[in-house]
């Protein structure tokens, strides 16, 4: 089955969390120490038998189109399998990808001339673990022409944009695209939402929502394309109002088109089925809190996000750098130490001290210095004798000698930028 869906992955905006989307799309941000955010979807598709698929960039694409180059030509195309980026070809006039809907209708060639029966449509900018094998078994099973994968929320009131309401059969009754409904109690179901973990349902105002996740008949997606494109040529004309769908999320605008035309069905995140443990883990990293707060649960004891289950790996690409090590600081003597921190290659620590942080490849600790709840990307040095605490280091940057940062916020706030929560974000070339 999985053979037979065509996968597309949307990475063409900027998102959030800025300003790490500065220099490149959220799906090429660095995440839990080795990982690009698209790493996970990526690894979704290759474990669950998804070996067609196609990546639609656009914004500043160049680190992610690298980062597929080295870490994912791994499909042989003589079997028909391919990861290929696509960034707008401009078949269709000379504009970018206004939106999810856009890009797909601009690739329009690309679903036609495919032999699959589904595509499956996924965000490439959002952290889970899933076994979409078992989303196509279950859509097949219903005979639904459009599957939306739903996530349980607690809190809607500060996570969800879209309702669905379903029946008990789990068919899609109703969307609402901007007062999201609550769904009626499915007892003894606990869900993590972004990185925390939810009530059971039923105990609070909780609903259901997309995740990112649909499953569509590919010939119901280009009628509905057809009647998008139809739709836009008559508002360009003055005729109709604008329905402004070309630009829009799938939820809001393409679901509540085909409710009355075909099944639609919703499949529950988090359950049973499949063979990916079922840690019911969800992230959109959608601000620089949430971003670090995800990275930090990872050094839980049980963290809420499996990275260790053996048949489900997340791949990456790795520079062929030396193992990390601690050695002794040149001038104190003092042995370098880590606490509970994530180290990737080539770091080392040379006589200081890291905890409770996340340190990507080849960063440098020097003597003396102190690295606390901290995210250090790949290529970034802190000088002999700094501190620093409840900060994120853009790639490359070089903390100079006896800085202090984390400690005042006011002062943080002069020289960097400074999150919500606190946190310190220090970009590239920034001066100190």
């Amino acid at each position: 089955m999985p053979s037979q869906t065509l996968t597309v992955v949307f990475a063409i905006e900027r998102g959030n969390p800025e300003p790490l989307t500065r220099h490149r799309t959220k799906a090429a941000v660095p995440h839990a120490g080795k990982y690009r955010v698209i790493d996970f979807t990526l690894a979704n598709c290759l474990h669950s038998g998804l070996r067609q698929i196609l990546v639609l960039s656009q914004y500043k694409s160049h680190s992610l189109q690298k980062h597929l180059r080295d870490a994912w030509s791994l499909f042989n195309p003589e079997l028909g399998e391919f990861i290929t980026p696509v960034p707008p070809q401009m078949r269709h006039g000379s504009g970018w990808y206004r939106g999810v809907l856009d890009a797909l209708r601009q690739n329009r060639y690309l679903l036609e001339r495919s032999r699959s029966e589904q595509v499956l449509l996924l965000d490439g900018g959002v952290v889970y673990r899933m076994d979409y094998a078992e989303l196509i078994r279950f859509h097949r099973e219903q005979g639904a022409a459009v599957t939306c994968a739903l996530r349980y929320v607690a809190t809607p009131a500060a996570e969800a944009t879209t309702g669905i309401r379903c029946d008990e059969a789990d068919r899609i009754l109703e969307v609402d695209p901007v007062a999201p409904v609550a769904l009626a109690p499915r007892a003894g179901l606990e869900i993590t939402a972004g990185s925390e973990q939810a009530p059971t349902q039923g105990q609070g105002a909780g609903l259901d929502v997309p995740m990112g996740v649909y499953l569509i008949d590919k010939s119901v997606l280009l009628a509905e394309l057809d009647r998008l494109a139809v739709a836009e040529a008559d508002a360009a004309t003055g005729e109709v109002e604008s329905p402004a769908t070309l630009a829009a999320d799938l939820a809001g605008y393409l679901l509540p088109s085909l409710l009355n035309a075909y099944p639609a069905y919703a499949y529950r995140f988090g359950g049973e089925r499949g063979r990916v443990t079922p840690d019911q883990y969800w992230s959109d990293l959608n601000s620089i809190d949430a971003y670090f707060h995800a990275n930090m649960v990872l050094l839980e004891s049980d963290p809420p996000l499996d990275l260790y289950q053996p048949d489900w790996n997340i791949l990456t690409y790795q520079g062929q750098f030396p193992p990390a090590r601690t050695v002794p600081g040149p001038v104190s003597g003092t042995e370098g130490i880590f606490v509970n921190s994530m180290l990737a290659a080539g770091t080392v620590i040379r006589g200081g001290g890291v905890s409770h942080s996340v340190l990507f490849p080849q960063v440098q600790v020097d003597d003396g210095a102190i690295v606390d709840e901290a995210i250090l990307f790949e290529g970034v040095r802190v000088g002999a004798g700094a501190q620093i605490r409840r900060c994120i280091c853009e790639k490359d940057v070089v903390i100079p000698p006896n800085a202090r940062i984390g400690f005042d916020r006011r002062e943080d706030e002069e020289r960097f930028g400074v999150s919500p929560q606190g946190i310190v974000v220090v970009v590239k070339g920034q001066a100190f």
